[in-house]
């Protein structure tokens, strides 16, 4: 029984990163939104442009996250290079936006602070739900799933902290903010794979 909890949680991990990108994807959206009502005639034009692209980039992210979703782990990982492909078309387009409309520094700052807010909101999300799969597996590797649990919030600490202080700084360019995300999704990805795999071992023994 312990063992068929194990693998739904696992099978339910699989689209755990996409439903990151697809936080962040909404993150950004809702902060160009917002900037978007604030801004004179012509940049409104172009941010409107912007987010009509945005929207149909997420929204094919999302409609095909959703036909593999139920497919299982093998699927998954066959279709996650597809999925990559629609997400740094969705960061290209930001870039290019910030690049062409010129000094950007304040939407820049915001849309950062708002997709950081997003990863941070995923990584506690991933703790709590590694935390209520963990505390209904017993065994005597409960020692490791603690270790597992406690080394997924100090990754997120960690990555939150260099987030923090680019949000304080307030000056740097997108390129800078951006390999500041994807360094933390990449660490999301891989502390959240690694309690999972941690969580699947001990369920496999139990």
């Amino acid at each position: 029984m312990e063992i068929g909890h194990v693998r739904a949680q696992q099978h339910a991990f699989l689209p755990q990163s996409a439903k990151e990108r697809i936080d962040e994807m909404d993150a950004a959206l809702a902060s160009f939104e917002v900037k978007a009502t604030e801004a004179k005639a012509e940049s409104k034009v172009k941010a409107e442009q912007l987010i009509a692209d945005l929207k149909k980039r997420r929204d094919e992210f999302q409609a095909h996250l959703k036909t593999q979703a139920e497919a299982g782990e093998a699927a998954w990982a066959r279709t996650k290079p597809d999925l990559e492909k629609h997400w740094i078309g969705f960061e290209a387009q930001m870039k290019t936006y910030f690049e062409s409309a010129g000094k950007q520094i304040e939407q820049q700052q915001a849309t950062f602070k708002d997709i950081a807010a997003a990863q941070g909101k995923a990584w506690h999300e991933a703790a709590n739900r590694f935390r209520e799969a963990a505390g209904k597996v017993a065994g005597a590797r409960i020692t490791d799933l603690d270790a597992a649990l406690k080394q997924l919030k100090s990754d997120a600490s960690q990555a939150e902290a260099r987030l923090q202080k680019l949000k304080q700084a307030g000056s740097e360019s997108w390129s800078v903010l951006s390999a500041a995300l994807a360094e933390s999704r990449k660490s999301f990805d891989q502390a959240s794979r690694a309690a999972w795999d941690a969580l699947r071992g001990s369920g496999a023994k139990g």
